[in-house]
């Protein structure tokens, strides 16, 4: 058997349906705090209305044999329960923060999940010092686009690209360079653990933030200028308020 990476049994892919009818594809992955188990994902994944993007539920694909990679299940994730959300979304002084958690009912996955999972131990807070230019890993399914096979996710580089720490124009986020698409939405952001760093487990990286959107400006001219290449990438610490009990 291979050695598969458990960076890339953190991540899953994520569709959102309303009904019967795909809407779109995302990114998501596990996050855990106390026993309990958490699905992150941007917040305009689950609602966005500009857009008119109203799904009610989610389906993700959990690997089922260790053995086997090939060997997986759609898990069905319901977002309304008698007419309330389930998912939490948070608020800061600058207004919404485009990151949503949604608890995963434990006792209804499947008994031999594969996955792994980060923790508070995983997370990187904005107090603590990162270069900018340190490199970072994306990961998710850009444009759906995936090992359909295997079900795993794709990894893009990134490198820090506005201060780490600072809000960036006042918002609850940082800026990252890399080539990124839609589906990419949800991703964890990541930097690789430096060897002082302990209780990591088998996950030996720092969840810096979720990538939520390419950032773009309004008075770029589609012909002459290239796309700045820059995204928005929410602070990672956000999980520790949603995941309160």
């Amino acid at each position: 058997m291979s050695v598969i990476e458990p960076l890339l049994l953190s991540t899953v892919r994520i569709c959102t349906l309303a009904g019967s009818r795909v809407l779109t594809n995302a990114s998501g992955f596990f996050f855990m705090r106390d026993e309990r188990l958490f699905l992150v994902t941007s917040r305009h994944v689950l609602v966005d209305t500009p857009s008119r993007h109203f799904p009610d539920r989610l389906e993700i694909e959990l690997h089922t044999d260790r053995d086997d990679m090939a060997r997986a299940c759609g898990f069905s994730v319901p977002l309304y329960r008698d007419g309330k959300s389930l998912w939490r979304q948070g608020r800061d002084t600058a207004g919404g923060v485009d990151v949503a958690l949604i608890e995963l009912e434990r006792p209804a996955l499947p008994s031999a999940m594969v996955y792994h999972a980060f923790t508070p131990t995983h997370l990187q807070t904005p107090g603590e010092p990162i270069e900018v230019g340190t490199a970072l890993l994306v990961v998710g399914f850009p444009l759906g686009f995936h090992d359909s096979l295997h079900h795993m996710p794709v990894v893009r580089h990134a490198i820090v690209a506005s201060s780490f720490g600072l809000r960036f124009q006042g918002q609850g986020y940082f800026l990252t360079d890399a080539r990124t698409h839609r589906g990419t939405s949800g991703a964890p952001v990541v930097m690789r653990a430096p060897d002082e760093c302990q209780g990591l487990g088998d996950l030996p990286w720092m969840l810096l933030g979720v990538h939520s959107a390419r950032l773009d400006l309004g008075s770029r001219d589609l012909l002459q200028d290239e796309a700045l290449g820059l995204n928005c990438t929410w602070y990672a610490d956000i999980l520790m308020t949603l995941s309160e009990s």
